[in-house]
């Protein structure tokens, strides 16, 4: 299985955070999945990090690097079409971090694993 990681749920996973659902663990910890992180997600890390929404000490860019290769996650690249198919998008949703992460799960064929309800609302598989 090929999913793709909300933000929360990166964070969420390396942090061990209570709020991720067993399911979502048991997927992400399963080494016969694909488990994918979008440079979008590093983008709304870093953008939140600057606006002091979350506490991060230390380096942004090393702190994802190397959660990323520790756990061994494909990252996927924000592609122009990616960026396109968020035109198409009808708007339950107002975040552009979301929304980017439907439509590149909606192109590559991703699952999203998501504890965040309103992108249920999207035409894309929902994990959690």
């Amino acid at each position: 299985m090929r999913a793709l990681l909300d933000t929360h749920a990166f964070l969420w996973w390396i942090g061990n955070d209570p709020r991720m659902s067993t399911r979502a663990r048991e997927i992400i910890a399963d080494d016969g999945n694909e488990i994918v992180l979008s440079a979008v997600s590093a983008w709304e890390i870093a953008i939140k990090a600057g606006l002091v929404r979350f506490a991060m000490r230390g380096d942004i860019a090393a702190f994802v690097n190397s959660h990323v290769t520790a756990n061994g996650f494909e990252v996927l690249p924000l592609l122009i079409d990616h960026a396109l198919r968020v035109a198409s998008l009808p708007d339950h949703h107002r975040d552009p971090f979301d929304r980017a992460l439907v439509a590149q799960a909606q192109v590559e064929g991703l699952a999203l694993l998501t504890a965040d309800r309103a992108i249920s609302h999207y035409s894309v598989k929902i994990l959690w």
